[in-house]
């Protein structure tokens, strides 16, 4: 039993990790800008998270619906911004134990909501809108960090090994960087680490996780204003549980790559898409995730 709770830990936690691809990031926007975003995202992958555990094989489908709203500020002369974010998720799971045979298990509802705290510390003080356009065609490099705290808000049932919630705390660190090689091209890295808190009520006994330690990097090539398109990589590690103080070996190293499009539909209106495939733990599990969203701005 111990062998198959970790199994669905790595899922999990890899499901929700892997959404963190976020070219852009820490490109400003003119102060007072506000962003409604609307989207889907998509999750498929059949994944193995220890191959010394006895499964044949894991399979799942997760269909994620999500509303956020992202408002720009100055701070101390800074561009600044703050994002609040509610996900409702939909999907299933399939596993195929040698002991216990094949489990399946459907969940939906309210995930955790999050909220997200940027500030650019190097490169990008509050600009209006006037000033923002002729940054846009000169920019400099950027230093940004960001603060991201997701509280256990979301739907979560006791009795079963994989929720919507995570019936936990959650903040993500990061740092990242913007350098323009030319008026078209830049470079984007972050790091960061997400550290957690104890779940105390998974299936009746207590679950602690270890940090997890991100990196990612991405190639922007900006067509015409509003209009960009970028290859994305990423990468995880760390993340090893506890059950009831019990150790399992399921430390997580994920990887993904993939690549977003972004076009102005309208004036204000803009679509996102983007396509990502990954690996866990180093080994044939292989994962894709879709997205699309539509954005407008106020």
């Amino acid at each position: 039993m111990r062998s198959f709770l970790a199994a669905i830990l790595s899922l999990a936690s890899g499901v929700s990790l892997a959404q963190e691809l976020t070219p852009r990031a820490y490109w400003p926007a003119p102060k007072g800008t506000q962003v409604l975003t609307m989207g889907v995202l998509h999750h498929s992958g059949d994944t193995v998270p220890d191959p010394s555990l006895p499964l044949t094989g894991v399979d799942s489908r997760i269909t994620t619906g999500y509303l956020d709203y992202l408002r720009t500020i100055s701070l101390f002369g800074r561009s600044a911004n703050f994002i609040v974010e509610l996900p409702y998720s939909d999907g299933n799971t399939r596993v195929e134990h040698e002991e216990m045979g094949l489990l399946e298990q459907d969940y939906k509802g309210v995930g955790d909501i999050s909220a997200t705290f940027s500030i650019n510390l190097l490169g990008a003080p509050t600009k209006s809108r006037e000033e923002f356009a002729a940054m846009r065609e000169a920019p400099s490099p950027i230093v940004g960090a960001s603060l991201k705290v997701v509280a256990p808000t979301g739907n979560y049932d006791n009795d079963q090994l994989v929720n919507v919630g995570a019936n936990r705390w959650a903040a993500r660190a990061e740092v990242g960087y913007m350098l323009p090689l030319q008026r078209q091209w830049l470079i984007e890295v972050a790091a960061g680490a997400w550290m957690f808190g104890d779940n105390d009520d998974f299936l009746g006994l207590r679950r602690e996780q270890d940090d997890v330690y991100t990196v990612q990097a991405h190639l922007v090539h900006r067509f015409s204003p509003g209009f960009w398109a970028s290859l994305d990589l990423n990468g995880y590690r760390g993340g090893r549980s506890k059950i009831d103080g019990r150790r399992l070996d399921d430390l997580k190293r994920d990887s993904k790559y993939g690549a977003t499009v972004v076009w102005p539909m309208a004036r204000g209106q803009v679509l996102k898409f983007s396509y990502a495939a990954g690996s866990a733990n180093d080994a044939e599990e292989d994962f894709d995730v879709f997205s699309l969203s539509y954005q407008r701005l106020f």
